[in-house]
Protein backbone atom coordinates (compact mmCIF):
# COMPACT_ATOMS: atom_id res chain seq x y z
CA UNK A 1 0.00 0.00 0.00
CA UNK A 2 1.84 3.51 -0.63
CA UNK A 3 1.14 6.42 1.20
CA UNK A 4 -0.11 9.46 0.61
CA UNK A 5 3.46 11.02 0.00
CA UNK A 6 4.25 8.36 -2.40
CA UNK A 7 1.06 8.61 -4.12
CA UNK A 8 1.94 12.38 -4.70
CA UNK A 9 5.22 11.84 -5.76
CA UNK A 10 4.18 9.07 -8.47
CA UNK A 11 1.15 11.26 -9.55
CA UNK A 12 3.85 13.84 -10.15
CA UNK A 13 6.13 11.91 -11.87
CA UNK A 14 3.01 10.92 -14.13
CA UNK A 15 1.87 14.52 -14.86
CA UNK A 16 5.54 15.17 -16.22
CA UNK A 17 5.90 12.15 -18.26
CA UNK A 18 2.38 12.93 -19.97
CA UNK A 19 3.68 16.38 -20.45
CA UNK A 20 6.82 14.55 -22.30
CA UNK A 21 4.37 12.57 -24.11
CA UNK A 22 2.48 15.61 -25.37
CA UNK A 23 6.10 16.92 -26.62
CA UNK A 24 6.71 13.36 -28.53
CA UNK A 25 5.34 13.90 -32.44
CA UNK A 26 4.30 9.92 -31.99
CA UNK A 27 1.38 10.80 -29.81
CA UNK A 28 -1.65 10.86 -31.35
CA UNK A 29 -3.28 14.41 -31.89
CA UNK A 30 -6.11 13.93 -29.68
CA UNK A 31 -3.74 12.52 -26.93
CA UNK A 32 -1.41 15.41 -27.19
CA UNK A 33 -4.29 17.87 -26.87
CA UNK A 34 -5.74 16.20 -23.83
CA UNK A 35 -2.43 15.88 -22.43
CA UNK A 36 -1.83 20.09 -22.80
CA UNK A 37 -5.14 20.36 -21.00
CA UNK A 38 -4.49 18.22 -18.43
CA UNK A 39 -0.99 18.95 -17.47
CA UNK A 40 -2.30 23.06 -18.14
CA UNK A 41 -5.22 22.53 -15.80
CA UNK A 42 -2.54 20.73 -12.99
CA UNK A 43 -0.40 23.66 -12.97
CA UNK A 44 -2.36 26.11 -13.17
CA UNK A 45 -2.96 28.45 -10.07
CA UNK A 46 -6.54 28.88 -11.11
CA UNK A 47 -9.17 25.74 -10.78
CA UNK A 48 -12.82 25.57 -11.58
CA UNK A 49 -13.30 25.68 -8.00
CA UNK A 50 -11.58 28.14 -6.18
CA UNK A 51 -9.32 26.18 -3.17
CA UNK A 52 -10.62 28.71 -0.64
CA UNK A 53 -14.29 26.95 -0.71
CA UNK A 54 -14.67 24.47 2.25
CA UNK A 55 -14.10 20.89 0.57
CA UNK A 56 -15.07 21.40 -2.38
CA UNK A 57 -11.96 23.23 -3.39
CA UNK A 58 -9.50 20.72 -2.95
CA UNK A 59 -12.11 18.26 -4.18
CA UNK A 60 -11.68 18.92 -7.69
CA UNK A 61 -8.03 18.38 -7.50
CA UNK A 62 -8.30 15.15 -6.13
CA UNK A 63 -10.89 14.15 -8.57
CA UNK A 64 -10.02 15.88 -11.92
CA UNK A 65 -6.74 15.53 -11.77
CA UNK A 66 -5.99 12.17 -10.87
CA UNK A 67 -8.83 11.06 -13.32
CA UNK A 68 -7.48 12.84 -16.51
CA UNK A 69 -4.35 11.59 -15.78
CA UNK A 70 -5.27 8.29 -15.51
CA UNK A 71 -8.06 9.08 -18.99
CA UNK A 72 -4.30 10.34 -20.73
CA UNK A 73 -2.48 7.01 -19.57
CA UNK A 74 -4.94 5.15 -21.09
CA UNK A 75 -4.76 7.19 -24.28
CA UNK A 76 -0.90 7.27 -25.19
CA UNK A 77 0.58 4.41 -27.32
CA UNK A 78 2.52 2.51 -25.05
CA UNK A 79 5.97 2.29 -25.86
CA UNK A 80 5.99 6.04 -26.17
CA UNK A 81 4.73 6.23 -22.59
CA UNK A 82 7.20 4.09 -21.21
CA UNK A 83 10.04 5.89 -22.58
CA UNK A 84 8.43 9.35 -21.42
CA UNK A 85 7.72 7.62 -17.68
CA UNK A 86 11.82 6.67 -18.29
CA UNK A 87 12.95 10.63 -18.67
CA UNK A 88 10.26 11.82 -16.40
CA UNK A 89 12.02 9.31 -13.46
CA UNK A 90 15.81 10.39 -14.54
CA UNK A 91 14.36 14.20 -14.22
CA UNK A 92 12.44 14.15 -10.89
CA UNK A 93 16.03 13.90 -9.71
CA UNK A 94 17.01 17.16 -11.31
CA UNK A 95 16.05 20.65 -11.43
CA UNK A 96 12.48 21.27 -12.61
CA UNK A 97 11.90 22.08 -16.12
CA UNK A 98 10.28 25.71 -16.77
CA UNK A 99 8.58 26.58 -19.63
CA UNK A 100 7.63 30.19 -19.77
CA UNK A 101 6.01 30.30 -22.52
CA UNK A 102 3.44 27.45 -21.75
CA UNK A 103 3.06 29.51 -18.58
CA UNK A 104 1.97 32.93 -20.34
CA UNK A 105 -0.05 31.23 -22.36
CA UNK A 106 -2.12 29.51 -19.52
CA UNK A 107 -2.04 32.92 -18.03
CA UNK A 108 -3.38 34.79 -21.03
CA UNK A 109 -5.91 31.86 -21.54
CA UNK A 110 -7.94 32.69 -17.98
CA UNK A 111 -7.09 36.36 -17.83
CA UNK A 112 -9.56 35.99 -21.75
CA UNK A 113 -11.56 34.06 -20.25
CA UNK A 114 -11.92 36.35 -16.92
CA UNK A 115 -12.57 39.77 -19.54
CA UNK A 116 -14.89 37.31 -21.05
CA UNK A 117 -17.06 36.36 -18.25
CA UNK A 118 -17.01 40.01 -16.59
CA UNK A 119 -18.50 40.96 -20.25
CA UNK A 120 -20.54 38.85 -19.88
CA UNK A 121 -22.03 39.36 -16.51
CA UNK A 122 -22.42 42.85 -17.56
CA UNK A 123 -24.37 42.35 -20.11
CA UNK A 124 -26.55 39.74 -18.61
CA UNK A 125 -27.27 42.25 -16.17
CA UNK A 126 -27.80 45.74 -17.91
Amino acid sequence: MYSLKQLAKKLKREIYAVYLASKDSRTPWYARLLSVIIVAYAFSPIDLIPDFVPILGYLDDLIIVPLGIWFVLKIIPPNILAECREKAEAMQSQRKPTNWIAASIIVLVWLLLGILAVVWLKNLFK
